[in-house]
């Protein structure tokens, strides 16, 4: 939340926002849309000037904003004129959802206030004909993600889920049947955006990038700004914004976009998936000591009793960056678990204790032995570490990145932990990696593990991303 820009609300820059209103936050759940998951106070504008093509599911999506907004607790405020485009006026608001805009919106000053305003920490969400926007302003271009190029029909289409820990999808299953108009875009993100979904062409006519089709995706960062991008296809239909899941994948984006959630937005590939899932993803895993992982019809693996320890017993690994998603699932704070690297093969769980390094994860245990730390060894960056992290309830992905004795730590894409081994006794340049069940009253649920060689794929990921906070 940005308190400090709050105190610039002035009387003018209230009247740009001509035949606009906006109600109280109001504290209600919506059950249709997960429960209120966070927030607090963030302030939304809602921008829809057209130039172009004009949708008419537009007030459709202003009103399911309102609703998200008065469930969710945040307000929101929304106009069509391009007036509202000051420093002033966007210094009053934690993110701006472009929603079908269409065409030349903004002019050169314009348009200079509202780059400022991304690279200060501002968030932007981008809705569906966003894409069909402001083609000759490039900062635009970047942060949008992708250009429109043309569209089929509205269909109905399968979306294959990508990312499962990001607050726009993380409610979703491994596809998602939904109709809409599925756009074709000018370029492929993927090498920039981190995609959170993309459309399987064989399940529709008109499909036309060959293949690899993003239809969602986010970013941490822009031209080295400190500000957050979303973006996703959908929401051309009226009926869109009447669906549960649609709304809950906006609001998503919406709380990641003004930092009420964190996700990690780098872009993503290379990655060989460890565990998709699947039990046939399980085979190659093996339980050590007591307890065990409970796997769900949603993919997740939860732990069951302990202390114990599954790990990947196919192969070791030397130089590699290693990418999970996991969530505290208790109601508060206690759960503990971690991660496990750099131990030899073992039916004995204590051996990896003895013999490797734990990525804890329990925000309530001291500095060296809290969530981020390398467990007993090095602390987190704490104040990082709780920009970062999601509440219980919510995912959260680790990157552990080890290369030779060097082992770094991601959380939500924030670099928190920088732990180099000086142990004789241990060593990180070959060794299993495992997630631990602890005990019985502790639950920590996992999904989506995968690995990425970096002696194989040496291009590096990007360095740390701040929290985006202002």
């Amino acid at each position: 939340m940005r308190a400090r820009a709050r105190l610039v609300v002035a009387t003018a820059a209230a009247t740009l926002l001509i035949g606009c209103a906006s109600g109280p936050a109001q504290s209600r759940p919506d059950p249709d849309d997960g429960g209120r998951t966070g927030g607090d106070g963030e302030r939304v504008l809602v921008f829809s000037k057209t130039a172009g093509f004009r949708h008419d599911s537009i007030p459709d999506g202003i009103a399911a904003v309102r609703d998200l907004g008065a469930a969710h607790g945040f307000s929101v405020d929304a106009t069509d004129d391009a007036r509202a485009f000051t420093p002033k006026n966007l210094s009053r608001y934690d993110a701006v959802v472009w929603l079908s805009t269409t065409g030349d919106v903004l002019n050169s000053a314009q348009q200079t206030a509202f780059e400022r305003y991304v690279r200060a920490g501002g968030g932007y969400v981008g809705v569906h004909a966003a894409a069909d926007t402001e083609y000759d302003w490039p900062f635009y271009g970047d942060l949008v993600g992708a250009h429109f190029q043309s569209h089929p029909a509205v269909q109905p289409a399968k979306i294959k889920v990508e990312d499962h820990a990001h607050p726009a999808t993380a409610h979703l299953g491994a596809d998602w049947d939904r109709t809409d108009e599925w756009y074709n875009y000018r370029s492929n993100p993927r090498t920039r955006a981190r995609i959170l979904a993309s459309l399987d062409e064989s399940s529709y006519s008109g499909g036309s990038m060959g293949g690899d089709h993003p239809i969602a995706w986010c970013q941490s960062s822009v031209d080295g700004g400190a500000g957050r991008s979303f973006y996703t296809g959908g929401g051309h239909t009226k009926q869109s914004y009447a669906d549960p899941a649609f709304r809950r994948h906006l609001l998503g984006g919406i709380q990641y976009a003004t930092g009420a959630a964190r996700a990690d937005c780098r872009p993503e590939q290379g990655y060989t998936s460890l565990f998709d899932g699947t039990a046939a993803s399980l085979t190659r895993w093996k339980q050590a000591g007591p307890g065990s992982f409970a796997l769900a019809a949603d993919g997740t693996l939860t732990s069951v009793g302990g202390m114990g320890l599954l790990w990947y017993a196919h192969r070791s690994f030397a130089s590699y960056s290693l990418k999970l998603d996991w969530k505290m699932t208790g109601s508060d704070k206690g759960d503990n678990s971690g991660v496990f690297v750099g131990f030899p093969p073992s039916d004995d769980p204590w051996s990896a204790v003895n013999n490797g390094y734990e990525i804890q994860i329990d925000a309530t245990d001291v500095p060296e032995k809290t969530t981020g730390s390398v467990y007993g060894f090095k602390s987190a960056d704490l104040a990082a570490r709780d920009r970062a992290l999601n509440p219980p309830g919510q995912w959260n992905t680790y990157e552990l990145r080890v290369e030779g004795e060097r082992l770094r730590i991601w959380l939500n894409g924030t670099l928190i932990n920088d732990y180099t081994n000086t142990d004789p006794a241990r060593s990180l340049r070959d060794g299993h990696i495992g997630i631990q069940n602890h005990g019985a009253d502790d639950q920590v649920a996992f999904r989506d593990i995968r690995v990425r060689d970096l002696a194989a794929a040496p291009a590096p990921a990007p360095e740390a991303q701040g929290a985006g906070a202002r």
